[in-house]
């Protein structure tokens, strides 16, 4: 009998139980509530229980058995993962609570927020240590009293952050942007990327691209500041590298074009140095040619002033380089070349005045000793077409034409002076024997010696030429009929050596020589001046060779 009261005195207080909390007595929590039996069967729910319950069906509860079993209730919360229709989840933090008579209380409390919010908070502060750690950047605090009080882990400028803790900034501050205002170290305001120049712990310079922000107490005062500085000196090595090869490039293509707007060789020199010396800011610019078969610089262009140059030409025989101070002067010069052979110097003069040379003035002399080497090469061809156009190719001695043209020019300049001048035809005497006889080879060895010849009774202001074939001219510059007539005695008596040359003995290699003497004040026109010489040099021919004719005067 005690034993059937016992068990109806228990259903009654499950009935009790039951009817206590009812979906509707349950709705008042704000959270997940039901009441399951030992079988795990959900008894009562409120409406935010549903998804819980439906999981319970299921048997996606792995915590189901303990929550079930009063005598295994577990002593503190869980938390359970339910997927959502959407294809998302939810954390769940389930309590359990035994109500006597196998039924159990269950609360639930959506923790996903909470839960995403910590990971994150968790995660994000791993990242900012590890982005404030990898970077190339670095953070720093100053305090109030302008010292540092906190740097990267990793330090900055080649100290590490113990070096920099407890130092002032202004230490270690060279210059900082003028455009930022005060040091983004000591900012007042926020600042962003203010350009401060620092000295590192190598005692070179570092740019760094520094934002800032200053802290203040609750009353307003400065606290310090905070803040992260970027290294950017390479970038503003580089820019500045690029600034100054543009600039380079800049002036060495007005030098280049200067130098190519000319259209006389010797002028594109003249040009150069000019052009040179006002690109670089120098005192002074000269410009030499090694001329062909010659080992000594010959001065080609010049602009300016500067000093003695036998010493930097020298200094050239064990380098191509001079960069130095002599005695008034900062002179940096440099050899050109082309294809490789030199051809010519630059030099140029600063006075003490002005600064020394620097980098950027060393790596433009040599691009434009690359471009007067080109010019220099462009003179040699020129004076080697105008004496190939102007000279005899086997004598080297002027050209008809070229002789007239000389000589039509010095008629012009004598006439205005009134001075003398004569003018000697030489035409050589059975020389078509020399080439029929020993051949052409001996013809032309035979041209040569008369060459010497002509040319060792004769003065440099003499002209001298082969007008074609075994036809010679010499114009006596300032001759009157004495030394006209002296002259053709010297000539005729040399002439005898030419008889080694002859085709036969009986008729011997010489020459005849026809003489017009101009004087100065006649009025004479020079064409009537070469018509008396030729006409001269016949007048010998005829008569036998082998002397010389002296022309009728004018007639007054």
């Amino acid at each position: 009998m005690g034993g059937s009261a016992e068990k109806q005195r228990r259903q009654a207080e499950s009935q009790r139980l039951r009817a206590s909390f009812g979906r509707s007595d349950l709705e008042g929590f704000p959270g997940s509530a039901l009441v399951i039996d030992g079988t795990g069967r959900v008894v009562a729910a409120n409406r935010r229980a549903e998804p819980l319950a439906e999981a319970m069906a299921a048997g996606h509860l792995p915590t189901l058995d303990m929550l079930r079993h009063p005598d295994t209730v577990a002593p503190h919360p869980v938390v359970e993962t339910l997927a959502t229709a959407g294809g998302g989840a939810i954390l769940i933090e389930l309590a359990a609570m035994p109500l006597g008579d196998g039924l159990v209380l269950v609360l639930g409390r959506d923790v996903t927020l909470e839960r995403n919010l910590r990971s994150a908070l968790v995660e994000s502060r791993q990242r900012y240590k590890d982005l404030v750690e990898i970077s190339s950047d670095f953070a720093w605090e100053v305090g109030g009293d302008g010292r540092f009080v906190f740097v990267s882990p990793k330090g900055a400028l080649g100290f590490t952050a113990e070096e920099l803790v407890g130092r002032h900034p202004r230490e270690l501050e060279v210059t900082q942007d003028a455009t930022a205002g005060a040091s983004p170290f000591a900012a007042a305001m926020a600042v962003e990327d203010a350009e401060v120049w620092m000295r590192q712990a190598d005692g070179t310079e570092a740019c760094l691209l520094s934002s800032s922000t200053p802290v203040h107490s609750q009353e307003g005062a400065w606290r310090g500041a905070r803040g992260v500085c970027r290294d950017v000196t390479q970038e503003r090595l580089r820019d500045a590298a690029l600034t100054r090869a543009n600039n380079r490039e800049r002036l060495l293509s007005y030098i280049v074009r200067t130098i190519r707007d000319e259209v006389e060789p010797l002028d594109m020199l003249r040009a150069a140095a000019e052009a040179t010396a006002r690109a670089l800011g120098a005192t002074g610019c000269q410009i030499f040619r090694l001329m062909p078969g010659d080992s000594d610089f010959a001065l080609a262009a010049q602009y300016g002033n500067g000093g003695s140059v036998a010493p930097v030409l020298d200094a050239f025989v064990d380098g191509d380089h001079f960069d130095a101070d002599i005695p008034g002067w900062h002179v940096l010069a440099t050899i050109s070349r082309y294809r490789a052979a030199t051809n010519g110097a630059i030099c140029l003069w600063r006075d003490l005045d002005h600064p020394s040379w620097g980098d950027d003035d060393r790596l433009l002399i040599d691009d434009v000793a690359n471009q007067v080497g080109l010019a220099n090469e462009q003179v040699a061809n020129h004076e080697r077409i105008l004496r190939l156009s102007r000279t005899d190719s086997l004598t080297g001695l002027f050209n008809r034409r070229a002789f007239f043209e000389e000589i039509a020019r010095r008629f012009h300049r004598l006439a205005r002076e009134q001075r003398p001048a004569a003018l000697i035809y030489v035409d050589l005497d059975n020389f078509k024997l020399v080439n029929d006889v020993h051949g052409h080879q001996m013809g032309d060895q035979a041209l040569l010696a008369v060459r010497d010849l002509l040319l060792k009774h004769t003065r440099p202001i003499d002209l001298v030429a082969r007008l074609g074939g075994d036809e010679f001219a010499i114009w006596l510059e300032g001759a009157e009929e004495p030394i006209a007539i002296q002259r053709c005695h010297d000539l005729l008596g040399a002439a005898a050596s030419l008889a080694t040359f002859s085709g036969r003995a009986e008729m011997p290699l010489g020459m005849s020589l026809g003489v017009a003497v101009h004087a100065g004040s006649s009025g004479e026109l020079l064409d009537d001046l070469i018509a008396r010489a030729d006409r001269a040099m016949y007048d010998v021919k005829r008569d036998g060779k082998g002397d010389f004719r002296l022309a009728a005067p004018v007639a007054g």
